[in-house]
C-alpha cells in the first residue's frame, strides 16, 4: 500500500490547538472568544480548502506522550461547551495533515518544518488559540524560517483582549505579519 502523496501548495493553513478541551486555569475566559474565532476560522479554511490550499492541524499534546491526534479529537467531540462545539466547527477532514506538538511553538521538536518544505510552502495562514502564546511563538519560528505569515485577527483569541491587541501588534511590528482579519481579506 502506497502512502497518501502530500500537496504542493506554496500557502498553507495552519490551525494552532484549537482541538483543545479547555481544561486549563483561564480557559473560562479563553472559550467565548475562542469559539468565536474558530466559526471565523472554519469560513477561512472553507474559502482556502476552496482555492487548493491545504490545512496542517498542529495540537498540543497536553504531556500526554502516548497521546494522538485522534483520540483527542474524539475526546473533543464528545465534550459539551465550547471545546465540543469548536471541535464540530473544525473537525479535521481526511485530506488535512495533523501533527502533535509538545511545546508553544508548533514548530518547536515537531515535523512541521519538515512538513511544509516537503509541501513547498511560503506563506503561511496561521489561526488558533492563543493569540498571546501558542499563534505568537509559531509565528515568530515562522518569521525566523523566513515564511511570510498571515495571522487573521478574527481567527485567534486570547484570554483578555488586551493580552490579543499587544500580541496582534507585536506579530505585525516585529515579525512583519498581515494581521488583517479573514473577513476582509480576499484569501
Amino acid at each position: 500500500m502506497t502512502a497518501p502523496r502530500l500537496p504542493r501548495s506554496k500557502r498553507v493553513l495552519l490551525l494552532v490547538d484549537f482541538i483543545n478541551p479547555l481544561n486549563f486555569p483561564g480557559s473560562e475566559k479563553l472559550a467565548p472568544t475562542a469559539l468565536k474565532a474558530a466559526r471565523s476560522t472554519a469560513r477561512l479554511k472553507e474559502r482556502l480548502s476552496a482555492e487548493g490550499v491545504p490545512t496542517i492541524y498542529a495540537n498540543d499534546n497536553y504531556g500526554v506522550w502516548q497521546s494522538d491526534f485522534h483520540s483527542l479529537v474524539s475526546t473533543c467531540l464528545g465534550m459539551e461547551g465550547p471545546a465540543g462545539e469548536i471541535a464540530k466547527l473544525l473537525y479535521p477532514q481526511a485530506e488535512d495533515i495533523t501533527i502533535l506538538k509538545p511545546r508553544h511553538s508548533a514548530f518547536h521538536a515537531s515535523p512541521l518544518d519538515l512538513l511544509l518544505k516537503e509541501i513547498g510552502a511560503e506563506d503561511l495562514v496561521i489561526c488558533g488559540l492563543a493569540t498571546d502564546m501558542c499563534v505568537q511563538l509559531t509565528a515568530g519560528d515562522a518569521f525566523l524560517r523566513e515564511y511570510r505569515c498571515w495571522v487573521p485577527a478574527d481567527c485567534t483569541a486570547a484570554e483578555t483582549p488586551g493580552a490579543k491587541k499587544a500580541s496582534l501588534a507585536y506579530m505585525a511590528d516585529v515579525l512583519k505579519c498581515d494581521v488583517r482579519p479573514g473577513s476582509r481579506v480576499n484569501a
